[in-house]
């Protein structure tokens, strides 16, 4: 992560990208997957095995946006990293482990179906008082107990989706959001006030009821949040260890600019959301995707839900291989395929352009819609410690709202960066506003 640029100040919303999933694809799974009938009594079968029955804590940081209008993105990424710290210093000391890699401001945990209800909540309350404490941002926290699919660190299924939009979209700073499967295992006399939280589009879902948890006995052990367990950090060691010098010295602009020069690079993100697969269409990249659409979209019965979670992986990892295929031997890389989004990183805005327009025409030969947004500009980007890679910055928040939130389904965006570096036929000129940012880009 050798310097090119000084830092650039980053847009509002930088990191909302959802990252609770697993860093990479269960791709095992999915080949037994192929190989079998496809039915929804081979999807019963094939995830039956990978069940976990716990807690699944999901965060969401609060107050980025104001924040973020006049700190660069490495102050932003040093503000972040406590609260990451202390949700994992006392989770792991209620008994829980780390899900997936903590990027962006996201985090998750997982604790055993025979941790204490009100053990957890404990800790989470505790959690809290320090974060205000200790730390300038606030997180939302959400907390389900239920079942979920544990794939290669990830938690997967309706349960582990829906807590994950309660944390993100309906908790604020300071709140923890408890489901009625929490509430139920408390003790006779806990001692916790609960308050009746009306969320729509949650409420009455797999998560039935909501409470806020106002009040309530704190875990009795202080825990720093400094100790060498850390959580599974999207960084290399070395960029982590600046990152804690910052945290320090978060007055220090001298630092900051020091460390900008030293590890934020000129780069091109391209950022690519799939759409669902229409198995009419001409064209597969595997025989496998339009079988599995046909067989499992059907499914109305059991192991229609568990049949739908392998179609969906089936077309990521059939994404990815697409992906992988037209990426050119140098100047880019993969940085993930998680879910529905594919990230990937160029050199030079040219070939990234190239890219997107050339995926875009093989994911439609296969079959499968997508909207891509592609942008350039200063980003932090490297291997992380459990192997992958990550890339945070400006960049990827605008090319996230050009392709998730602007594009129509088969458009390329590229933003006017991008496009004064590439030709510029078949595209129009777009302006919209979105979370109260002019953003003027190109589509097509």
């Amino acid at each position: 992560m050798t310097p090119e640029t000084p830092v650039a100040r980053h847009d509002p919303g930088a990191f909302d990208l959802t990252r609770d999933v697993a860093p990479g694809l269960p791709l095992t799974l999915v080949e037994q997957w192929r190989a079998s009938g496809r039915t929804a009594a081979d999807a019963r079968r094939l995830l039956g095995a990978h069940v976990t029955t716990g807690y699944s804590v999901v965060s969401d940081s609060a107050g980025l946006t104001r924040l973020s209008r006049s700190l660069g993105l490495l102050e932003v990424l040093a503000l972040i990293d406590g609260p990451k710290r202390l949700l994992h210093a006392y989770g792991t000391a209620a008994g829980g482990r780390a899900v997936g890699v903590w990027a962006a401001d996201n985090a998750q945990m997982f604790h055993p179906a025979s941790t204490g209800a009100d053990v957890l909540l404990s800790a989470l309350l505790r959690t809290q008082d320090e974060i205000v404490r200790r730390c300038r941002v606030r997180i939302g926290v959400g907390v389900h107990h239920g079942s979920f699919y544990d794939l290669d660190g990830g938690l997967y299924g309706a349960e582990a989706d829906a807590v994950e939009v309660l944390a993100e979209n309906h908790t604020e700073g300071g709140e923890i959001a408890v489901t009625e499967a929490v509430a139920e295992r408390l003790p006779a006399g806990h001692g916790f006030v609960l308050h009746r939280k009306d969320v729509p589009g949650v409420t009455g879902g797999p998560l039935r009821a909501v409470y806020r948890v106002l009040d309530g006995p704190r875990a009795g052990k202080a825990v720093s949040g400094d100790g060498a367990a850390r959580y599974p950090i999207p960084y290399s060691a070395a960029f982590y260890e600046d990152l804690l010098r910052l945290e320090r010295a978060p007055e220090d602009a001298g630092l900051a600019a020091t460390l900008a020069e030293r590890h934020l690079r000129e780069r091109t993100v391209v950022l690519v959301e799939r759409g669902e697969a229409d198995a009419g269409d001409r064209g597969v990249v595997t025989e496998s995707v339009t079988r599995s659409v046909d067989r499992s979209a059907a499914g109305t019965g059991d192991g229609g839900s568990e049949a739908a979670i392998l179609r969906e992986l089936d077309l990521s990892v059939a994404m990815r291989e697409t992906g992988l295929r037209l990426l050119p031997p140098a100047g880019a890389v993969e940085i993930k395929v998680a879910g529905p989004l594919g990230i990937y990183l160029f050199d030079e805005p040219a070939a990234a352009a190239r890219f997107a327009r050339d995926l875009r025409a093989a994911l439609a030969e296969a079959g499968m819609t997508c909207r891509i947004g592609v942008d350039t500009g200063p980003v932090l980007a490297g291997p992380t410690p459990g192997g992958g890679w990550d890339v945070a910055g400006a960049p990827v928040n605008l090319a996230s709202k050009m392709a998730q939130d602007l594009a129509a389904p088969g458009l390329v965006c590229l933003s006017e960066a991008v496009g004064a570096h590439t030709g510029l036929d078949g595209f129009t000129l777009a302006r919209h506003t979105v979370s109260g940012v002019d953003m003027t880009f190109y589509q097509g």
